[in-house]
């Protein structure tokens, strides 16, 4: 049974959310405010479902806090729903971004992705795919052509994919992600990081077994 720590200050939404998730087998844990919510969690804990807007301590600083020692599924809810308040949350380390009021159904569909997804977003951290071989605290990795280290946004886009395996992101969600609102690159650099994951990891580059490129779609990591 997945543990789930529910931080919310709503009652009314506290009670749909808590019924819901045990209904669908869940374990809830409840904190009502940010202060709460930090001497609640511990490694116990499957996914982080984050208000913004708590007494005590808001959700970014939560989130944040988490983010220090965890790499625990975080999907924030909140009213706030700009674009500024969206980037924010995805900068400060959360996996997903949900503006109230929300639909159950997508909440548990997202839920559900997060909880299934790789061990890479995990405490783990190493990541085998092929041949190849990540180390996601050292920012090594080993391919086709040996070891190397790469950069910290090579690695950031490099997770986010395979947190998404077979999944397409599009180059916005890229953006948001791992360059936030302020240092858009030109648009040829995703596709320049994808060709240089293809060198480090495939072994033919024209065709490409894991990172694929759809055109005018977005960048999707294959594995099985």
């Amino acid at each position: 049974m997945k543990k789930i720590l529910l931080v919310e200050d709503e009652e009314s939404l506290i009670n749909v959310l808590e019924l819901n998730l045990e209904l669908e087998n869940y374990k809830v844990v409840i904190a009502r405010d940010g202060e709460e919510a930090l001497s609640l969690f511990n490694d116990s804990i499957d996914l982080v479902i984050l208000d913004v807007m708590l007494p005590k301590l808001n959700g970014f600083d939560v989130c944040s806090k988490i983010r220090e020692s965890s790499l625990v599924p975080i999907i924030i809810t909140s009213a706030k729903g700009t674009s500024t308040d969206r980037i924010t949350g995805l900068k400060l380390g959360a996996d997903d971004y949900l503006v109230k009021p929300f639909n159950l159904e997508e909440l548990l569909l997202r839920m559900g992705k997060l909880l299934d997804r790789p061990v890479a977003n995990n405490e783990i951290d190493n990541f085998t795919f092929g041949d190849n071989q990540i180390n996601f605290k050292t920012y090594e990795i080993v391919g086709q052509n040996g070891s190397a280290i790469i950069s910290k946004r090579e690695m950031e886009l490099l997770k986010l994919l395979i947190d998404r395996k077979n999944e397409v992101v599009s180059r916005d969600e890229i953006l948001d992600h791992v360059w936030g609102e302020d240092n858009f690159p030109t648009s040829r650099t995703i596709d320049n990081y994808i060709l240089n994951f293809r060198k480090y990891f495939e072994k033919d580059q024209r065709n490409p077994q894991y990172f694929k490129s759809l055109r005018g779609v977005g960048y999707k990591f294959v594995s099985k």
